[in-house]
């Protein structure tokens, strides 16, 4: 196994990390990793927004639930959907792009290549010893997220990523099996083997609870996932987002 699926396969969320900023020459790696990232039609429909000033990061660790390891960290960036530039470029040449970029499949391009860009970012820094967590928790109020950072039309901020030095190391999640998420040729619908895929896979994750090193709790992974899908929350996204640009109801 090389290096870099031992990186990957290492993957853990870090919460907890040194006071000890990343130089720059760490964040222009991790940045450049991301921008090496695959990108639909070469389009690069996103932005990396690094938020350094510490009451940014206080205000954006409140709005994200009170996550202290937003404020305290190595880096903090926020990572967008953005076709901004996209109205400038097109504006060079005469052509108006808002159908395009205000259709579902324009959103998906900008969410995906944005995705992409965090991921390599991800790896990049996990391969330098640093350690990350993604937070989604910003999309708890991103009309001021996005007031904070500016953000203009046709640009959504979408999760924020903390990278730094890791101040401890908790153990790794075990995932699902790779024959319940790996179908060959056409989906697997055999839910009697999948209801017991599950019920294996409930009694690792019950066992990894129970056993970690911290914050030990009795829940398995099908609980857990029917509470979290149970209710509806955000739903002010969908009306925000066309807002700021997307999904205005065009194909």
């Amino acid at each position: 196994m090389n290096e870099v699926i031992q990186t990957i396969l290492g993957h853990r969320s870090i919460r907890r990390f040194k006071n000890e900023a990343l130089t720059q020459e760490e964040t222009d790696q991790i940045i450049s990793a991301a921008q090496a990232a695959s990108t639909s039609s070469f389009l690069q429909a996103y932005s990396i927004i690094g938020v350094t000033d510490k009451s940014k990061k206080e205000e954006i660790a409140e709005l994200a639930g009170n996550q202290n390891y937003v404020a305290e960290n190595g880096f903090f960036a926020v990572f967008c959907a953005d076709f901004s530039r996209h109205q400038t470029a097109a504006s060079l040449h005469d052509q108006d792009i808002h159908k395009a970029v205000e259709s579902t499949e324009g959103f998906m391009v900008a969410v995906i290549d944005t995705a992409l860009a965090a991921q390599n970012a991800a790896i990049a820094a996990e391969s330098m010893g640093l350690g990350i967590c993604y937070i989604g928790g910003l999309r708890n109020n991103l009309e001021t997220v996005s007031s904070l950072l500016e953000t203009p039309s046709h640009v959504l901020p979408l999760f924020g990523m903390v990278v730094g030095r890791p101040a401890e190391q908790h153990e790794q999640k075990p995932r699902l099996p790779q024959e319940t998420v790996y179908h060959e040729n056409t989906y697997n619908l055999d839910s009697e083997s999948l209801k017991q895929e599950l019920k294996h896979y409930d009694e690792t994750i019950l066992h990894y609870y129970r056993s970690r090193s911290s914050r030990s709790k009795q829940i398995t992974w099908t609980s857990q996932a029917a509470s979290t899908l149970s209710h509806s929350k955000r739903l002010y996204l969908n009306a925000f987002t066309k807002e700021k640009g997307f999904l205005n109801g065009r194909p």
